[in-house]
């Protein structure tokens, strides 16, 4: 395959450690057992909205990822981090993702554990990276020194923590999809927890270097429940002899002919865990072409072989068949390895 996506980094499969059993401790519950998401917003011994606990994001809605704020060079960087398989992507490169973390999903290293105590929040993160939010009344230096997580100062709008942020290098993204920005860029967010089990995170992102107006993003937190933050470490390496490499222009120029009745033994839908997530596949046909969708995401397919597709997010997809010639898995290649997923229907 031309993306060689074994060999930038490894991240070690989660342990299903006896960890990750135990219940959550002071958590509601329902007549299940099941924690409760719906109970009211709990409080801090001190009076505020306690925000503590394990995180992601479920759905991001608003100028992210794609905005019409974007200034045209920002646009063209957009373009060419699709084009080589964002291969140049912070957390790729065993680098912090910066700003990316407020975005980033359970599915991409978005796992997030808010520590909380009246002067000081910190959020860590399951790359061991972690991010001090300092709400003792301190203000944001007007011209700090450039770093990947930046500085951020809080402090309570009644119920709504409100987060302000500055000088972050330019070396971060602001998602996955390569959104990026220059160091004069400042995020304020804001917190409220509408219920034990939903955090409503308003971010407005300014960068007169890169956007003609402030980008303003809804996204909502899922409170994990009885989920458990370990350690997920990058090693990035040329053990194996590679780097990453292609670009989406080569891959659809070189692309191989499959027949029609090969690419219809695949059609269907395929399952797997990866990381502890349940990843869902399904394949389908279109125009003669086989077409990807990935928890949602449409995915373009790039034919290397007659069973291995590259595709436009850096992954590889490789079909085992029976002796029929029908697709029963599919092996998902990418920085983490190959993760094989039966074929469910």
């Amino acid at each position: 395959m031309r993306v060689v996506l074994l060999t930038l980094m490894i991240w070690p499969m989660l342990a299903m450690a006896q960890w990750l059993g135990l219940p959550a401790t002071g958590a509601p519950r329902t007549d299940d057992g099941a924690v409760d998401m719906q109970a009211p917003t709990p409080k801090t011994a001190w009076g505020t909205t306690d925000l503590s606990g394990i995180w992601a994001a479920t759905s991001v809605t608003g100028d992210l990822p794609e905005s019409d704020k974007f200034m045209p060079w920002v646009v063209d960087t957009m373009n060419q981090h699709a084009d080589n398989f964002f291969a140049d992507q912070p957390r790729y490169n065993c680098l912090p993702s910066g700003p990316a973390y407020l975005t980033a999903s359970a599915f991409s290293t978005g796992l997030r554990r808010i520590v909380q105590s009246p002067e000081y929040i910190a959020i860590l993160h399951e790359d061991m990276v972690h991010r001090p939010i300092y709400m003792d009344g301190r203000q944001l230096e007007e011209n700090p020194f450039p770093t990947w997580m930046g500085y951020s100062i809080g402090y309570w709008d009644e119920a709504t923590l409100v987060v302000e942020s500055n000088g972050y290098n330019d070396k971060t993204w602001l998602d996955r999809r390569g959104a990026t920005h220059t160091e004069q860029l400042r995020i304020t967010e804001r917190y409220r927890r509408t219920s034990f089990g939903q955090i409503q995170l308003d971010v407005t992102y300014e960068d007169p270097g890169a956007f003609t107006a402030p980008l303003k993003v809804s996204i909502q937190l899922r409170h994990q429940g009885d989920d458990e933050l370990l350690e997920l470490v990058c090693n990035e390496t040329d053990q194996l002899g590679s780097k990453w490499e292609g670009s989406t222009t080569a891959a659809a120029a070189e692309q191989v002919a499959v027949p029609l009745e090969l690419l219809q033994q695949y059609v269907g839908t395929y399952q797997g865990q990866w990381l502890g997530n349940i990843i869902t596949l399904e394949f389908y046909l279109e125009q003669g072409e086989l077409q990807l969708t990935r928890n949602g995401t449409e995915i373009e397919l790039y034919p290397r072989s007659q069973t291995a597709f590259d595709a436009s997010n850096g992954f590889g997809f490789i079909f085992e068949t029976d002796e029929l010639g029908r697709a029963v898995s599919v092996e998902e290649v990418h920085v983490s390895g190959g993760w094989p997923f039966p074929r469910i229907e």
